[in-house]
């Protein structure tokens, strides 16, 4: 199966305009390294702004109680769909009776023709709580949660569908999706949208405002999704940061509702394009006996069954041409664990014949310049990061830190021509505000004592070789840092063939001007070259 037209078409302009490169040179990872840049905040910016309150129009529910809310899409396979959902109301208060989920139905009604559904699948659903037995805090039970698995579909072609409870007479309006190409090194996405640390503030509406004018063929959202942890169950507002502490409460509280207007303010675009997702540290949410993540793993359906991995933490999966594996640093990532059991065994089934490329994801980066979050996750980088660098890994998307960051290719701190390159966008608009200090400005090395991870040890350590040796920090910008802006935005990856991708970050600040955006590169792979080159390396990593 090729690409549908309008991706060909996309990807045969993409190809001549590289080929003929006119008015403006567009760089390629091939003439790199390339020496670091800093776009310093522009002071004339918002550094944050304001969460949206709940009876804002985007957030506030509009549908009826046995209707489905809150639709989104995942890809399960390049033949099968997931389509997720919210029926019913969720209670909060001191008191709350969940609801039971055999009441309600969940089906698939779908098609090739709008208006006519010829097939329908069923699934299952739930419901979660969230439980805090302490005077003064509320307690929060969900609505009803469906998900579906809808399979045999035909690769790179459209569907239209309603999802909801046929008996009931209570089914969603009509939407369609597109699914994707089969594994082949010539089909693959149209534009593949890339967002982290999104939340719910003005900032996140123009982030997913310029993301939809983009029209991706899927998302990927590197972790934080709503930043319900930043409130009280009350509703009323928690702390300015993750890391702050809460005097006077015996846990660290959220406002679940908070998901709920998330669910209903992505809808417009998650019930029409799959959006695959990767846990963050404000998806944790605490309860008592050691319950975590509660939400995050019962709202959202993911390919890991379909990826042989026995947790929602960690999976892969193929979009055309495109392996995509999805990490968790919030679990055991140690070369002893069980995801790094899976990992291996995920990567050596990989085919870079059929897939080329390798794109990896999980929420804290490991190549970090920002104060903020600085050498945070070195443990997991340590465990990890020998394998992917031995797999030839491509590309790594994080988020986490608030500012965008692109490296150059960098394997153990050190530039390298095989490495990935890491991208950090963890600037997708959260009340957390844009991060403005790096390492490197004077005054600003974080302690080691700082930083400290939700999960897992802290690796701390100085540097033993190159530009920083005996240091903590870098007296300037890191030479594996070739671009770093603080400014919030999103990005679009747009792979043209088993060679050329082309990746492009746009800044909110720019969405009201044509064919602006703040950087832009063609990612070149080399496999011929690095193959060879990299498979002596141990799995091991020594700064």
């Amino acid at each position: 199966m090729g690409l549908s037209p309008v991706c060909f078409l996309s990807s045969l302009f993409l190809l001549i305009h590289f080929q003929t490169v006119t008015a403006k040179h567009i760089p390629t990872t091939l003439e790199g390294p390339f020496p670091p840049v800093t776009h310093s905040f522009d002071q004339s910016l918002r550094q944050g702004s304001d969460d949206l309150p709940m009876n804002h129009p985007r957030l506030a529910k509009k549908a009826p109680s046995i209707f489905p809310e809150q639709i989104a899409l995942a890809i399960s396979s390049p033949t099968s769909m997931w389509v997720s959902w919210v029926t019913g109301d969720a209670q909060i208060g001191p008191n709350v009776t969940p609801l039971d989920p055999s009441t309600v139905a969940s089906e698939v009604w779908y098609g090739e023709e709008s208006g006519k559904y010829p097939f329908v699948q069923r699934g299952t659903s739930t419901i979660y709580n969230q439980f805090y037995p302490f005077a003064g805090l509320l307690n929060y039970t969900s609505g009803i949660i469906h998900h579906v698995r809808i399979e045999g579909l035909e690769p790179a072609k459209r569907y239209f569908y309603k999802c909801g409870d046929s008996s009931l007479s209570a089914m969603s309006e009509e939407h369609s999706f597109g699914t994707l190409p089969l594994p082949n090194a010539n089909a693959y996405p149209c534009r593949i949208a890339v967002v982290g640390d999104l939340g719910l503030t003005s900032n996140s509406t123009t982030t997913i405002d310029h993301l939809t004018q983009n029209d991706p063929s899927m998302i990927l959202m590197v972790g934080d999704l709503t930043y319900a942890n930043q409130y009280l169950t009350t509703g009323a507002k928690g702390v300015p940061c993750f890391s702050c502490a809460f005097p006077d409460a015996p846990i660290r509280e959220t406002y679940q509702p908070r998901w709920d207007g998330w669910g209903r303010f992505m809808e417009p675009l998650t019930s029409r394009i799959p959006m695959m997702v990767t846990e963050g540290n404000h998806e944790i949410e605490p309860q008592i006996d050691g319950i975590t993540f509660a939400s995050y793993l019962t709202r959202f359906a993911v390919p890991s069954q379909e990826s042989g991995s026995n947790s929602s933490f960690y999976y892969s999966f193929n979009a055309g041409g495109v392996h995509f594996i999805m990490l968790g640093a919030y679990v055991d990532y140690n070369t002893t664990g069980a995801q790094y059991a899976w990992m291996k065994e995920d990567l050596q089934r990989v085919d870079r014949r059929m897939t080329p490329w390798l794109v990896a994801t999980w929420h804290p980066p490991w190549y970090n310049s920002y104060s903020s979050h600085y050498q945070e996750f070195e443990c997991m980088r340590q465990e990890m990061e020998a394998l992917l660098y031995r797999h030839c890994v491509d590309i790594v998307f994080t988020g986490h830190v608030h500012a965008y960051e692109r490296m150059n290719r960098v394997y153990n701190y050190t530039l390298d021509s095989c490495g990935p390159v890491y991208i950090t966008v963890g600037d997708g608009g959260n009340i957390e505000k844009v991060d403005i200090d790096h390492a490197d400005d004077p005054g600003k090395c974080p302690l080691p004592s700082d930083n400290k991870p939700e999960f897992g040890g802290v690796c701390h350590l100085n540097f033993s070789s190159g530009p920083a040796k005996g240091k903590f920090c870098w007296d300037k910008q890191p030479e594996w840092s070739a671009y770093r802006e603080s400014s919030f935005g999103h990005g679009i990856l747009e792979v043209i063939n088993s060679t050329f991708a082309l990746w492009t970050w746009h800044r909110n600040q720019d969405i009201y001007k044509e064919r602006s955006h703040g950087d832009q590169i063609y990612i070149v792979r080399q496999p011929e070259l690095c193959s060879a080159r990299i498979k002596s390396v141990p799995i091991s990593s020594n700064v």
